[in-house]
């Protein structure tokens, strides 16, 4: 008679990875995105206290970047209502043209708020036209997006020729490329914290004196708007990530077969976003001609549409990494505006420590190309920072673009758009 044994099977083998595959991608959790700040802090102290570039992390120089990255931000938030809707919005620096005229020309007859108002109002209507050209006639949404860049210039010019040229708009600073002054919108600082965190900044200790010029500049002449801003991009992830209609517009961007097939109504859902979109372009465009300047100008918004848009792909389409962008955005630009030359010399050398940890990094991963590339381009710049004092300032200028490109260079292999962004969609074409 034969026993019955009960065999145990064997533990799992791990499994291999097949050839080809792509490595799974580790996620960044809080603690992971905090030791990464950790280590930035860290690392830009020490830049500044051997180079001497005290403006880099003083209060100032943060409240600046603040100030100057909420319009970037903004657009950038523009782009990211569209395209996870699935419509691509290369006309954002348009809208923002509308929005900076609208808040120019309400703005100095009647308040500042009705300005922001009229902005707002002026970007959706460029959302609108984007969006019947693109989701009801199927017109290529990057044909359509430029063209609403001409044609937003062009209507803005000939309008501010109109009423900011005639006697009352004369008489009180106007003229045929600018408006008459808009009231300031009020800025906020909290007392006591802000003095005592410029105080401590002034000290120039390692890694304390930056934490408090970084935190200073966070609590010091803080637009109302800014604040306002911060919270739509509160709003957005919350609307977009943790709610059914968010839900059901990400759907539209990812398979709109799909979400028709469960009810969605996609061209709803596109029109919404691409409306939002535009009101949030108008809104960045108020920004500019009603908090830093307090007048709409020809040329005010100076590319910061397009700065916008490579601010969400740098976030890879999501809020937070969109903020991230628009910072480092804000910040390069702020830097013409503080001891530019000396400051962004300095920045060199963080660049070749940056060039540098990625050329380790690259090596490790057997990227020999890549890693001799950045050793290279590390080698150069630190040439270029030893043989000079100063950077000229026609490179200052250029700053926040070179620093677009150089993002977007080094971010493209993690990125991942919607999938069906810039695609044509027609209603019942999945049947």
């Amino acid at each position: 008679m034969t026993a019955t044994t009960t065999d145990t099977p064997p533990p799992a083998a791990p499994r291999a990875t097949a050839p080809g595959a792509k490595p799974v991608r580790r996620k960044l959790t809080l603690a992971r995105v905090l030791l990464i700040i950790a280590g930035a802090l860290i690392l830009l102290s020490a830049v500044r206290i051997l180079t001497g570039a005290d403006q880099l992390t003083s209060t100032g120089q943060i409240s600046a970047s603040l100030g100057l990255a909420v319009p970037i931000g903004l657009a950038g938030l523009a782009g990211l209502w569209s395209e996870r809707a699935g419509v691509v919005n290369i006309g954002l620096e348009g809208m923002m043209i509308l929005g900076t005229f609208g808040a120019g020309w309400i703005g100095w007859q009647t308040n500042p708020w009705l300005g922001l108002l009229a902005g707002v109002a002026f970007g959706v209507l460029g959302g609108l036209l984007h969006a019947v050209v693109t989701v009801t006639f199927g017109v290529d949404h990057i044909v359509s997006g430029v063209a609403i860049n001409l044609l937003a210039l062009g209507v803005t010019q000939y309008l501010a020729k109109i009423f900011f040229n005639s006697g009352e708009a004369l008489a009180k600073g106007g003229n045929p490329k600018q408006s008459p002054p808009v009231d300031s919108i009020p800025d906020v600082t909290v007392p006591g914290l802000s003095d005592g965190l410029t105080s401590l900044a002034n000290h120039h200790w390692f890694v304390v004196s930056d934490l408090a010029g970084i935190l200073g500049g966070l609590v010091t002449n803080v637009s109302v708007l800014t604040v306002f801003a911060v919270l739509l991009f509160i709003a957005t992830w919350w609307l977009l990530w943790r709610t059914p209609f968010g839900l059901r517009l990400r759907s539209c961007g990812e398979n709109p077969v799909a979400a028709e097939s469960l009810g969605v109504n996609v061209y709803s859902y596109k029109y919404a976003a691409v409306a939002v979109s535009g009101g949030l372009a108008g809104l960045g465009g108020a920004f500019l001609a009603t908090v830093p300047s307090h007048i709409y100008l020809e040329g005010q918004t100076g590319g910061r549409g397009y700065i916008g848009l490579a601010a969400m792909i740098f976030g890879n389409w999501r809020p937070g990494g969109l903020a991230m962008g628009a910072g480092l955005f804000g910040f390069s630009d702020a830097l013409q505006l503080r001891n530019g030359g000396e400051t962004v010399h300095a920045l060199l050398l963080l660049l070749v420590v940056l060039l540098v940890l990625l050329a380790l990094w690259k090596a490790y991963r057997k990227a020999m190309v890549q890693a001799g590339a950045s050793a290279a381009v590390a080698v150069l710049i630190l040439v270029w920072y030893l043989l000079t004092d100063t950077v000229p300032e026609d490179f200052v200028g250029a700053t926040p673009y070179v620093v677009t490109l150089l993002v977007l260079s080094l971010s493209a292999q993690r990125l991942r758009m919607p999938k069906a962004d810039g695609m044509r969609y027609r209603r019942g074409q999945g049947k």
